[in-house]
């Protein structure tokens, strides 16, 4: 049976004089909808942990350790929009670096509060624990002023006025925030008040000048397409986006790093596009296309394939959270919902039919049962399991390309790091988002390279009531690195082979509970997905999937290492 996350919840503490500054923090989070706050103990955080210990209705999850938990955070928030992580000062956000970092990357909203010594303490610069021993106490949130879009040391003074100012900051820009408090002040009352901070609104001027611009290009434009970018998904526009779609009757594909932000179910969507690199129909569509709409555009080396994909600038609507730029000119001001309802209200729509999609795993052969694993043969079977409503993570490697070309159903949420790409993200990720999501079917794909960095938290998943159904591709080593280093033949990596795990035993080492399954066929793996279906109600379940050729891979992932070879001979040229 699963244990109760860190005891009884009951009612929040007060202060004398009304809210303390831990409580009203705890306020806040949860008027946003964080309902359950990641992190690791430490001594400095403890007055933290205990105010959420006694607060009603929001829980503490605690983590394996602090990188985990800020995995497990970012999962968390992409699936609600906002998540909370705490840790302790110097050791304990020092070692969630990656996390914030990967999430700042990735736009995923994080509220990072870390507990600090003694206000007394610091203000006298005493040599404490847990700091580089020079009296300065500031050092660590410097760290983190680059890979946060606000930082604040909090007090009872300016708490009313930091804390809503910081939540306000991470939805806008749907990046980390990182707020410090010391042991002492945590439990503190109030002492002022702040105004409610001023969201961002649209120019009107500006928004009907881009307009005017758009529909002339659209206008005068035979074949429109839209591009889904990563945006779509981190500021929630994905309704919008489908709206434009149907009402201007065009075809739209999803970039790599935006893959689940438009419904692959649709009858517009035409599949993945991944420029040089990728479905050769569909960049020919999007290359063909003399005007092309970008929704939420990250022109990043994964989207574009490598250099040369750069769509021309003068063809281009590309709507950014706050500007538009059409047809190479910027235009200000403007919110990306709000540019997107305008280009659906022009009353536009496309002259030529929207073309059929073109799906590498839409194969009608009938796969034969007996057939060892290989990737041209389990990505279709996956495929074809997948359901409705799904949360599907994918983690850093062979299965992050391979996934990337699967058609999701409809309703699916689809997790994977396509920019910051840290290998070990997809296990705590998927924590969070079981977490996030408790009544969602939640599955995870990950390689055995990338579960032994982060493993520990199939030990959180069994302890807290998650049930994931984990696949874990046994490949023996770091096989997505084999293929991108193409300067060095794979028997010469030594560096890119691991030490050989028996995953299931881990489920027993763990102390918990579940259903495995260790596979060596297509039919096996077939059983094990029905198998896994019926006992994920009460139990998590994990199907190691034993590849014969450790080189095996999807095509796209030959193709992208293909196209950096060329890339790197062009540049010695």
């Amino acid at each position: 049976m699963a244990k109760t996350i860190m005891g009884k919840i009951r009612s929040n503490t007060q202060g004398e004089g009304g809210a303390t500054l831990g409580t009203y923090l705890f306020d806040c989070l949860k008027k946003e909808g964080v309902t359950e706050v990641f992190g690791v103990p430490g001594d400095y955080n403890f007055t933290l942990f205990d105010t959420l210990e006694e607060y009603e209705g929001v829980k503490m999850v605690p983590a394996r350790n602090e990188l985990n938990g800020g995995y497990a955070a970012d999962g968390y928030a992409r699936v609600k929009g906002l998540a909370a992580l705490i840790t302790t000062f110097g050791v304990g956000e020092l070692s969630a670096v990656n996390a914030i970092a990967g999430a700042y990357s990735e736009n995923v909203p994080i509220v990072h509060i870390v507990g600090s010594p003694k206000s007394q303490k610091q203000k006298q610069q005493k040599l404490m624990h847990h700091t580089l021993m020079d009296g300065d106490f500031d050092a660590f949130r410097r760290v983190y002023e680059p890979i946060s879009a606000y930082t604040a040391i909090l007090t009872p003074d300016n708490a009313m006025a930091e804390i809503p100012k910081a939540i306000s900051i991470a939805k806008r820009t749907k990046k980390p925030v990182y707020l410090s408090v010391a042991l002492d002040l945590v439990q503190q009352p109030l002492t002022m008040k702040a105004p409610k901070p001023e969201e961002a609104k649209t120019n009107d001027s500006s928004l009907k000048s881009a307009s005017k611009h758009a529909r002339k290009m659209l206008k005068s434009a035979k074949q429109v397409l839209l591009l889904s970018d990563a945006q779509v998904k981190s500021w929630k526009w994905e309704p919008l986006v489908r709206a434009l779609a149907e009402q201007l009757q065009i075809p739209v594909a999803s970039t790599i790093m935006g893959k689940g932000g438009f419904d692959e179910s649709h009858p517009n969507h035409i599949g993945t596009y991944g420029g040089k690199t990728g479905n050769e129909s569909v960049s020919k569509a999007v290359d063909d296309s003399d005007c092309l709409i970008i929704a939420g555009y990250v022109p990043s080396d994964t989207n574009l394939g490598g250099e040369g994909s750069e769509p021309n600038p003068k063809k281009t609507i590309v709507i950014h959270p706050e500007s538009t730029i059409v047809g190479g000119q910027i235009y200000a001001d403007i919110r990306g919902e709000d540019m997107l309802r305008e280009l659906a209200a022009l009353g536009l729509t496309a002259e030529l039919p929207v073309p059929a999609a073109d799906r590498p795993y839409n194969s009608g052969t009938q796969l034969d049962g007996s057939h060892p694993l290989k990737a041209k043969e389990y990505y279709p079977l996956i495929q074809r399991l997948l359901q409705p409503g799904d949360i599907v993570i994918a983690e850093t490697g062979t299965l992050a390309y391979g996934l990337s070309q699967v058609q999701l159903p409809q309703g699916a949420t689809y997790i994977a790091q396509g920019g910051w790409q840290s290998i070990g993200y997809a296990t705590p990720a998927t924590l969070g988002a079981c977490i996030a999501a408790p009544k969602r079917r939640v599955l995870l794909f990950t390689g055995d390279g990338s579960l032994q960095m982060t493993v520990q938290e199939l030990s959180s998943m069994m302890a807290y009531g998650c049930k994931p159904i984990i696949f874990v591709l046994n490949n023996r080593g770091y096989t997505i690195e084999k293929h991108l280093n193409f300067r060095t033949p794979p028997h010469n990596q030594p560096y890119n082979e691991i030490p050989g795990w028996n995953y299931l035993k881990l489920i027993e080492a763990f102390g918990g509970h579940a259903y495995t399954e260790r596979v060596r066929t297509i039919g096996e793996l077939a059983r094990a997905f029905r198998d896994a279906e019926l006992q994920r109600s009460d139990k998590l379940c994990l199907i190691e999937m034993v590849v014969p050729d450790d080189m095996d891979a999807p095509e796209y992932l030959r193709q992208v290492s293909s196209e950096m070879e060329k890339q790197e001979n062009k540049s010695k040229k």
